[in-house]
């Protein structure tokens, strides 16, 4: 698709800078630890994720948005086999896409080697608009190959597949960033987004907390399936965020990139 990757690079950063700033002018917790450390690794972490996707792309002709053409000019997946309004093959497959990423998610819970790679992303200290990118690069690569088999199966048109990245990766710097929202506005919005507030509980080391909250743009799938706990049991301000045994070590880039590998 013609100038997909300016268009969605070019959202990205705007949207991190906005964010960035909302962190400076109205924080929702103090930091446990200075930005420039933990900055430097997430983006380190976010780069060597970027270098993967490349690498991938090597081996595969193929990734999500070409996958999508390629399943048009075709007329393979589900969508390709119907007539409907194209409004509505874009809304389901967003809908759809965003209940696949849900489900990942809560399965990178449940099964143990999944969780030594995505616990890389609960390890940071503090929560604020990075962690939204700090992913380790097999777990991109991983999440990348589910979306290839998704698109193959629906055939949604390269237009949805790009719409869905940009609002994935738009609402997961949200509800991740360090910003507080006066609750007002906070309960409404989180009935149908996944807020800051929301989404840091499920950052919390409470197990019951921890195993909670699974979404990344939209809170539907949390209530539909029993996943939703509305607020921390000890505030957010006492709660505590990360890994249970956690100690600054997170905010090191080769140790991160090393953590699925150790036995922690």
């Amino acid at each position: 698709m013609e100038h997909e990757t300016t268009l969605r690079l070019g959202v990205f950063l705007g949207l991190f800078a906005l964010l960035a700033l909302a962190e400076v002018l109205i924080p929702r917790r103090a930091r446990a630890q200075g930005r420039t450390g933990r900055w430097v690794t997430n983006w380190g972490i976010i780069l060597a994720s970027t270098a993967t996707l490349r690498l991938l792309a090597l081996a595969l002709p193929l990734l999500a948005v070409g996958a999508a053409v390629d399943a048009g000019a075709n007329g393979w997946g589900l969508f390709n086999l119907l007539d409907w309004p194209a409004w509505l093959e874009i809304t389901l497959a967003v809908l759809i896409f965003d209940l696949a990423i849900w489900a990942q998610h809560l399965v990178t819970h449940k099964v143990p080697l999944l969780w030594r790679l995505h616990r890389v992303h609960h390890a940071d200290v503090d929560m604020d608009v990075t962690t939204a990118i700090r992913f380790h690069p097999l777990e991109i690569a991983l999440s990348m190959l589910l979306k290839i088999a998704l698109v193959y199966l629906i055939g949604p048109a390269a237009l949805a597949v790009v719409l869905f990245e940009v609002i994935l990766n738009g609402t997961a710097m949200f509800n991740h960033s360090n910003i507080s929202l006066p609750a007002w506005l906070d309960r409404p919005l989180r009935r149908v987004l996944v807020t800051p507030d929301m989404h840091r509980v499920h950052h919390s080391t409470d197990r019951a907390e921890h195993d909670s909250n699974y979404g990344f743009s939209l809170s539907l799938w949390d209530r539909l399936f029993g996943t939703y706990i509305a607020q921390p049991r000890d505030g957010h301000d006492a709660m505590q965020t990360g890994l249970q045994w956690q100690d600054d070590r997170p905010s090191r880039l080769g140790w991160s990139l090393a953590l699925p590998f150790l036995r922690k």
